[in-house]
């Protein structure tokens, strides 16, 4: 396994962005219980390509929150790498967005799926704005009984904070969940709040944003499964899916 985890944090770069403030301490935690090291590097959504190879070098890739991004694009290239090579992925608000657009365009068979906030006039709006929003607010969340967020918090309930005014349009829940996607987690009332990717090594996606905790010196729990899929994948999970 590498002695440094990399980490390609996929979005646009903002100091004023608490998430951004977040991010790198709570994978600077996360690794040090751990006993890891990781290097966060930052990609901004404009340079990325398409295939994004330039994302072949990193051990795991997270699609950070702030959107709309400057290139969705790059975000949605990013994410489909992440999701066909088998590289461990995590997604936080935007990220959880564009996680569920890309898996319906690519494997859904929804190319016209859009978010609302870049295109209010889309025939797929599967990114829509919440009943209610969520900007600075907290949430109680119920767990899927399974899966990889349930197994990080070891508890069938959280709560947890948002900067969020958009979510799943719950009238494509019947689409996109069966098979290999799953809701693991839900708000008080119902909505998704959390997706995986059941027979992936690592894809999670929550619409809050854990790495909160990181400010006021908390390992988040779902940055620590992180790193310790990124750590497992040198025996675990191997590189030769990688290209």
């Amino acid at each position: 396994m590498p002695s440094t985890l990399r980490v390609a944090l996929i979005g646009d770069y903002d100091p004023s962005v608490i998430a951004h403030q977040a991010i790198p301490e709570a994978l600077r935690l996360a690794a040090a219980a751990r006993r890891a090291s990781v290097e966060p590097v930052w990609i901004h959504t404009g340079s990325i390509q398409n295939p994004p190879s330039e994302l072949a070098a990193f051990d795991g890739i997270w699609c950070v929150p702030a959107s709309p991004y400057a290139n969705p694009e790059g975000a949605l290239s990013a994410i489909r790498h992440a999701r066909e090579q088998r590289r461990p992925f995590l997604g936080t608000c935007g990220g959880f967005q564009h996680a569920l657009i890309e898996f319906a365009r690519n494997v859904r068979g929804l190319p016209e799926a859009a978010h609302a906030e870049v295109d209010p006039a889309a025939v797929h709006a599967l990114i829509v704005p919440l009943a209610c929003s969520l900007v600075e607010q907290s949430e109680e969340l119920t767990l899927a009984d399974s899966g990889r967020l349930r197994t990080a918090y070891a508890k069938p309930k959280i709560t947890e904070g948002y900067h969020c005014r958009y979510g799943l349009n719950c009238a494509y829940e019947t689409v996109l969940f069966r098979d290999e996607l799953r809701a693991t987690a839900r708000g008080v009332s119902g909505e998704v709040r959390a997706i995986e990717l059941a027979a992936h090594p690592f894809f999670v996606a929550t619409l809050f944003q854990p790495e909160r905790r990181a400010l006021i010196g908390e390992v988040p729990p779902l940055a620590a499964a992180f790193v310790t899929a990124m750590n497992g994948r040198g025996s675990s999970y191997g590189r030769s899916a990688c290209p």
